[in-house]
């Protein structure tokens, strides 16, 4: 994992995590919410989002509220496109199919980062895993099957111990699964997805419950993850 330090820019740095407080907030966030969410006085949070707003990744409501604007939009497109082009088919396929929000997770730092995720055609209570959704990798089913790729030393130092039986279990199967871990009353279940040239990433449905045993999940799972792999060449 990168070593943690001091940003090169502060301005940049706080910049960034105006985005990730927006983006976390799901809602519009008042300039006070903004500043004390970054621990700073009003007006660097107000300095900080009208240049966000002037390149339109944040966007003001008539009461002066700001969000996520338009062009975050794009900007998320063309991250890793070719991955998301070709894991939306089999993400959509998977969902339909097992009635279950099947998404693509990859690594970021110490995080597990939702890249793209499908919802099913119909479900009664769809479950939504929204792209840019974010929680420790050391936590929920992406999150250890991507650390079934890695060395133990390249994990978190605040790993706990524990958690290398449960790795190395998911390991030895093939999938990973978790309960009640990130969400309460939600599972999930996780296969890895190595690709050559990339980080570590995970396919992973997430459900409230279903009739379906862990381990069909995960075969379906790991056809998806394996076509994947297959059309970038990995």
């Amino acid at each position: 994992m990168p070593d943690a330090g001091p940003p090169p820019s502060q301005t940049l740095s706080r910049g960034i995590r105006v985005l990730e407080v927006l983006a976390d907030a799901r809602a519009p966030l008042s300039i006070d919410d903004v500043a004390g969410a970054l621990e700073v006085h009003r007006s660097i949070a107000y300095r900080l989002l009208r240049t966000l707003e002037h390149h339109g990744l944040v966007v003001r409501d008539a009461h002066g509220r700001v969000a996520l604007g338009a062009r975050m939009a794009a900007l998320a497109a063309g991250v890793a496109h070719d991955l998301q082009a070709e894991a939306l088919p089999e993400l959509t396929a998977v969902a339909n199919e097992l009635g279950m929000t099947c998404f693509l997770a990859v690594l970021d730092h110490d995080e597990c980062v939702t890249l793209v995720s499908v919802e099913p055609r119909h479900a009664v209570a769809p479950v939504a895993q929204r792209p840019g959704t974010r929680h420790p990798v050391t936590v929920g089913a992406p999150g250890k099957a991507i650390l079934t790729l890695l060395p133990a030393e390249q994990w978190p130092a605040d790993a706990p111990e524990e958690l290398r039986a449960t790795v190395a279990q998911a390991a030895e199967r093939g999938y990973a699964t978790s309960h009640d871990e990130v969400i309460p009353s939600l599972e999930s279940v996780a296969v890895p997805l190595a690709l050559r040239g990339r980080g570590p990433a995970a396919v992973a449905v997430v459900h409230v419950a279903s009739p379906l045993d862990h381990r069909q999940v995960a075969a379906r799972l790991t056809a998806s993850a394996s076509a994947v792999r297959e059309a970038l060449g990995g």
